[in-house]
């Protein structure tokens, strides 16, 4: 089949932009064709290139809201998709997802949509929630089928009455395996924590720090990666805290396996997620893992079995957690290997690329397409 992704931005790397990366790669391995549309140029469509994922820049489409620019946006996918002739889109975040979901309505081509957090949840002030609601209930009578990364994406859709139950599917996010030399050892002392995420206001570096300003008596050092608009301001408040000399701040790393397998202990104190990839490439080294409880984190987390979970904001729940792990090796040990496991049997790659390719083939099906025999369309 013909498949077309579209994200909106290109010029930062996150979750989502790695998640379309990855799910365009292993389709165009299993024989599929595939075309990758972002939003200009940057870090994102290196990405694609460095895989081999065919992208075209679309001059347009942008994050930020502009209507003129996005009808422009809106003109240009028309454009690409009617020259591509694609059996269906996959759209990913809301930008993308709106304008591709509208040009796919023109079009008459079928189209998931996968939001990587929906702009309707508590973040969202509440003077813009009930607009970005309502579009999005619009959009999604446009859409054959919604793929929620966490089953907290799906509630959340159904108790803002976005999408009808039968439309709304839930596939974690999975990723590839890594060399066994990039596993880590929790038991290894002192103790050296990570955590990666993107340098803004939800990831809430501020409250990590503060909690382990409380903990100078213990012996621990921090690797930070990331990069972003607070890295700066997150580099200061380290020094005014007293902790610059134990914290490294590695900035943005195109694959973080190397630092996560010197690492004893993984934490994430954010306050906003749908279901964080961080934690499944720390789950995947074999490491115990401390996270705030939002979002789906709690599908991948469960609290005492593979890491302990607290709420969100909290310096002082965040250091206690963190005392904890820090000073029981075997505790650190218990943790990581069930996180290892349950990265086996649950967040591989494989499986969700075959659950993605399953909802393909069933939105397909209802347009009188059998799997595997979608059209053998040419540009």
């Amino acid at each position: 089949m013909r498949i077309a992704y579209i994200i909106t931005r290109a010029d930062a790397v996150g979750g989502a932009s790695i998640h379309v990366r990855d799910l365009a790669s292993h389709m165009m391995r299993r024989g599929h064709e595939v075309i990758a549309l972002v939003g200009g140029k940057g870090p994102v469509t290196v990405q694609f290139a460095s895989v081999g994922v065919t992208f075209h820049s679309l001059q347009h489409l942008q994050r930020a809201i502009h209507p003129w620019r996005d009808y422009l946006g809106y003109r240009e996918l028309l454009h690409v998709l009617k020259a591509w002739k694609p059996d269906i889109v996959s759209a990913h975040t809301a930008k993308a997802g709106l304008l591709g979901r509208a040009a796919c309505r023109s079009l008459r081509i079928p189209v998931t949509y996968t939001p990587h957090g929906w702009s309707i949840g508590q973040r969202i002030s509440a003077v813009a929630g009930p607009i970005f609601c309502m579009v999005e209930r619009m959009a999604a009578r446009w859409t054959d089928a919604i793929i929620c990364v966490s089953e907290q994406e799906r509630q959340l859709a159904l108790k803002k009455h976005v999408a009808a139950p039968e439309k709304l599917r839930v596939i974690h996010n999975g990723m590839r395996d890594i060399d066994p030399k990039f596993l880590a050892n929790p038991a290894i002392e002192p103790v050296r924590i990570c955590s990666v995420a993107r340098f803004e206001a939800p990831k809430d570096h501020s409250t990590l720090l503060h909690a382990l300003a409380t903990l100078k008596s213990l012996t621990w050092k921090l690797d930070l990666i990331g990069d972003g608009p607070e890295h700066e301001s997150m580099q200061q408040l380290a020094s005014l805290l007293k902790i610059d000399d134990r914290v490294t701040f590695h900035g943005y790393q195109q694959d973080p396996a190397a630092i996560l397998s010197r690492a004893q202990l993984f934490v994430l104190s954010t306050r906003s997620e749908a279901f964080p990839r961080s934690i499944l490439e720390a789950m995947r080294a074999g490491l115990p893992i401390v996270a705030s409880n939002v979002g789906g984190v709690s599908e991948a987390i469960l609290h005492g079995e593979n890491g302990l979970l607290v709420p969100p904001s909290s310096p002082d729940a965040l250091a206690g957690a963190l005392r904890a792990v820090i000073l029981d090796s075997s505790l650190r040990q218990h943790f990581g290997a069930s996180a290892r496991r349950d990265y086996e049997e649950r967040f591989r790659l494989d499986r969700m690329v075959d659950d993605t390719a399953a909802v393909y083939d069933a939105v397909l099906g209802n347009y009188g397409v059998e799997p595997g025999k979608a059209s053998q369309r040419t540009c």
